[in-house]
């Protein structure tokens, strides 16, 4: 054992200057205030440069920069869409195939839309500090902007309309969850019905409590959510519970003597491929949430979210093997948009090894969620509840565990945001659920589910060549 390893090098490094000093140190003591005074004179300077560039506003070059960026994740957002239609389509049977991508993308223009002339102004309406409305408050109807608005005068790091452009595909996110957990057996009109005062008003009121600045912003230790652990993905989770819960489960897939029907879905290779999709889309998502182009921010927001995925299925294969003796695919593929779900919240504040054991962890409950809401008979043919709500509410907490803003203070913070958004959000979608059940209709006839939505609803399948629905219409 050497003498460095009993009292450490800091002890060492102060001895040895010392010495130095005693033997001669004039020199060194010369060269330590010339070190210092540069010091000094740089840290001014620097400050000085800082603030006058906070006064004339970011270079055209940056703000550029940062506006691509912004638009960039943008598309990568949108692009996610589309891995939500493949991976609900492929986990689901072929004759439902028209009606689930039908969903898919009527809830992406509604939301659009609904985000337009609503949601926009209803998440940022503009709450101020003191402001005695803290929980829901609108700026009015439409979209617009002055001039400032295409420019750094609005944000360093977008336009007004890029801001929108942004938000607006996170806006349909919500519903798109929702439709996973009630897919093969609810009626189309019904769940677009049900889409717009989600989307248009649950969604953004959700939103506003954090981001637009409302109350839970306002908390001694502000909730966390960075990119919406809680705010999309738990709020389209208890969503999609309560449109579990509401319609019941598919024909036969709970048999009388106890057992469990498995339905297989059509297309691991959609599935897969709708995985992938979602993972590349996340990394506008997330990275897109930084807000800006910053290269050390963005940087490490996609290593997290990366790790994170990773780990998740790998945590899933672990779980799946042992609990089914066997890797499922669809846990596998379920455990990497678990870990997903899981980073999003602290994307921002974990360290690598933080960001691999949330999503370790995420995949661990993924398995066991799907598990257990099978053994108490709620139905969700993709495990939308188990990714999106379990996960999202785990991820949540874990701010509040690891990573930069670790502690009791924020732990408890993140606690009552996660009830919050759980009352709010399911107490929504469950009455709307009802109401619109007691009116309309919530699920299609027990002969048009056997037979397939794409025929009922649509008058035509996916595969016709292949189900032979040529020659049957002919």
């Amino acid at each position: 054992m050497t003498i460095q390893n009993v009292i450490g090098w800091r002890p060492l490094l102060v001895l040895s200057v010392f010495w130095m000093s005693l033997m001669g140190g004039s020199t060194l003591v010369a060269q330590t205030e010339t070190v210092t005074e540069t010091k000094v004179v740089v840290e001014q300077t620097t400050t000085e440069v800082k603030e006058e560039a906070a006064k004339d506003g970011p270079s055209i070059e940056l703000f550029t920069t940062n506006n691509l960026w912004m638009m960039i994740a943008a598309a990568l957002v949108f692009i996610m869409h589309l891995g939500f239609a493949s991976l609900e389509a492929g986990l689901t049977r072929s004759k439902n195939t028209v009606n689930i991508l039908t969903k898919n993308l009527l809830v992406l223009a509604i939301g659009i839309v609904t985000y337009t002339f609503i949601g926009f102004n209803l998440m940022y309406p503009g709450f101020a500090d003191g402001d005695s409305q803290f929980w829901l408050k609108f700026a009015g109807f439409g979209i617009g902007t002055d001039a400032a608005g295409v420019t750094s005068a609005y944000n360093v790091g977008y336009t007004y309309w890029t801001d929108f452009l942004f938000q607006a595909m996170f806006a349909a996110t919500a519903a798109t969850i929702v439709s996973g957990a009630v897919a093969e057996r609810i009626k189309l009109s019904s769940f677009l019905i049900f889409t717009i005062p989600f989307v248009a008003i649950a969604y953004p009121v959700a939103g506003s409590w954090k981001w637009g600045n409302g109350w839970l912003n306002r908390l001694e230790t502000p909730f966390y959510d960075f990119a919406g652990s809680t705010l999309v993905h738990s709020v389209g989770g208890w969503g999609a519970l309560a449109g579990a819960i509401v319609l019941g489960p598919r024909l036969g897939k709970y048999l009388t003597n106890g057992k469990i029907r498995p339905i297989l879905g059509h297309s691991m290779p959609l599935a897969t491929i709708g995985v992938f999709l979602l993972w590349l889309g996340w990394f506008g998502f997330n990275g897109g949430s930084v807000l800006s182009a910053d290269p050390g921010l963005v940087s490490l927001t996609l290593v997290t979210t990366t790790l994170a995925a990773a780990a998740g299925a790998l945590g899933a294969t672990a779980t799946s093997w042992l609990l089914i003796k066997k890797p499922d695919l669809t846990m596998i593929l379920n455990g990497t948009l678990a870990g997903l779900v899981g980073i999003t919240a602290g994307a921002d504040q974990m360290t690598p090894n933080g960001s691999l054991l949330i999503g370790l962890i995420a995949g661990f409950l993924v398995v066991i969620s799907v598990v257990a809401l099978d053994r108490i008979k709620i139905d969700d043919p993709v495990g939308a509840i188990s990714v999106h709500l379990i996960c999202g509410i785990w991820g949540t907490l874990a701010v509040g565990l690891l990573g930069a803003k670790a502690s009791s203070a924020q732990l408890w913070s993140q606690l009552i945001g996660v009830v919050a958004y759980g009352v709010f959000a399911f107490v929504f979608a469950l009455v709307a659920f009802f109401i619109i059940k007691s009116f309309f209709g919530l699920r299609v006839s027990a002969e048009e589910e056997s037979k397939g939505l794409d025929v009922g609803e649509h008058g035509l399948e996916a595969y016709p060549d292949f189900e032979g629905v040529s020659e049957r219409l002919s």
